[in-house]
């Protein structure tokens, strides 16, 4: 038995469900957004896996020509100016037809595919999406790749952690443009909880200048993000066990993991967290972001530095509350409602306790108890208070349900697992929002 926890779950993703894929929020969010697809394609996975497949076709299917996959495909039927920046902004749609973004988010998409297939296994889906996968992994590595064998990032959009202190320092030398006009965020949560103004527009005016490049070149914020080329390995070894179930060659993922892993040591590395990179400069920007935990889940990554991730995780972050603060608490940046400068998220907690579970299995639990706690105390939002668990940002947010279905599924509720790792095994076609009640979780 799951409980009511995972029905309300359910709930959720039925509500956020637009016919092909799943809005992050209907009121703050109302397009799909790239790697709110993959987390929620994991967490479908365990209760409707044509939906999850659906989630993944549905936003590859907005890929453009070089391989990159957007982080924003727009949904047509939504009214122009409800969203900025929209589709009129960033003025690009892929071969499709699609109007979406010009920049990308964490590739975190060829684990969401291995996991959709673990919970039901489809070789033609493999097949279908892998040279997608494949393409994806490409651009990285010929578009943004470094001499030092590192992934950047243009824009600290595309690291999924927009605000971050670890992005002061760069963005510092990026001159702000009006913005404050045309946010809409404002509209739906307090400004106590969002990036200021002056951040804004300063994220206005990086995607601005890249867009007016052609989508080509990196303007003033060039950054190797840890996050960032920790998933870029991960989806290496995940297309490693691809290539494999489809019959081709896993040995060149297998050498580009590794390459990356030992890139991200020589270079990103120090006193026991991984730092971004100015990727011009070479200069280290350390800070104390939660990020620099996200590296556990490379297989390959050295025992001492994982202990030493470890030793941070507990002593900088606290996780023996069960809670993972996205900035370390102790840090003069910390904030514990503002978006990704402390508040503890559900995904970023996810990609932590993946990598803790086979090093770590006691602190995994303590994790995955933590998810299940903030949840239950305030329902499935954006982002919690890392100490009191209040709810911040949008209500009813899409990954925080669809992961959380996915720790019931392998943790369980008290610690007991769901019954086969699956907490419903989808018996129907897709369906509508509305057609899946209470039954459905057993």
């Amino acid at each position: 038995m799951i409980g009511h926890l995972g029905q309300r779950a359910v709930r959720v993703l039925v509500a956020n469900w637009d016919r092909s894929y799943t809005v992050p929020s209907r009121r703050l969010y109302p397009h799909q957004w790239s790697w709110d697809s993959a987390f929620v394609a994991i967490g479908s996975a365990r209760w409707s896996p044509r939906r999850a497949r659906s989630e993944l076709l549905s936003l590859f299917g907005s890929q453009w020509r070089d391989g990159r996959v957007p982080h924003i495909a727009f949904n047509p039927e939504i009214q122009d100016g409800s969203y900025f920046p929209g589709p009129e902004f960033w003025d690009v749609r892929a071969p499709s037809g699609s109007a979406t973004s010009g920049i990308v988010q964490p590739p975190v998409h060829a684990l969401a595919a291995w996991r959709v297939h673990l919970a039901d296994p489809d070789s033609g889906f493999l097949r279908r999406i892998y040279p997608r996968l494949v393409a994806q992994q490409h651009f990285l590595r010929t578009a943004r790749g470094s001499e030092q064998g590192l992934i950047h990032i243009v824009h600290p959009w595309e690291s999924g952690m927009d605000n971050s202190p670890a992005w002061d320092t760069p963005l510092a030398s990026v001159e702000p443009g009006p913005a404050g006009a045309s946010r809409r965020d404002l509209g739906h949560v307090s400004a106590d909880e969002r990036p200021t103004d002056q951040d804004y527009a300063r994220y206005i005016a990086l995607a601005r200048a890249y867009r007016d490049t052609g989508y080509r070149r990196a303007g003033a914020f060039c950054v190797e993000d840890p996050l960032f080329n920790a998933a870029y390995g991960v989806a290496e070894v995940t297309l490693a066990k691809i290539a494999k179930a489809c019959g081709l060659d896993p040995e060149p993922h297998h050498q580009a993991a590794a390459a990356i892993t030992a890139a991200m040591v020589e270079h990103l590395y120090d006193d026991g967290l991984f730092h971004a990179r100015d990727a011009r400069s070479g200069i280290l920007l350390r800070s104390h972001s939660a990020a620099g935990l996200v590296p556990l889940m490379l297989p390959d990554l050295p025992r001492d530095l994982a202990n030493a991730l470890i030793g941070s995780a507990l002593d900088r972050f606290g996780i023996k509350q069960g809670t993972l603060p996205s900035y370390a608490p102790g840090a003069p940046e910390f904030d514990p409602a503002r978006y990704w400068r402390g508040p503890s998220w559900i995904n970023l907690t996810w990609l932590v306790w993946q990598g803790l579970r086979h090093r770590r299995p006691d602190l995994a639990d303590v994790l995955a108890d933590g998810m299940i706690a903030a949840v239950s105390r305030s329902g499935f939002r954006e982002y919690f208070d890392p100490f009191t668990l209040h709810g911040h940002g949008c209500a009813d947010f899409s990954w925080s349900a669809a992961l959380v279905l996915d720790v019931i599924a392998e943790h369980g509720l008290n610690g007991v697992p769901a019954a086969g790792g699956q907490i419903r095994q989808e018996t129907g076609g897709i369906g509508e929002p509305g057609e899946i009640g209470d039954h459905v979780l057993a």
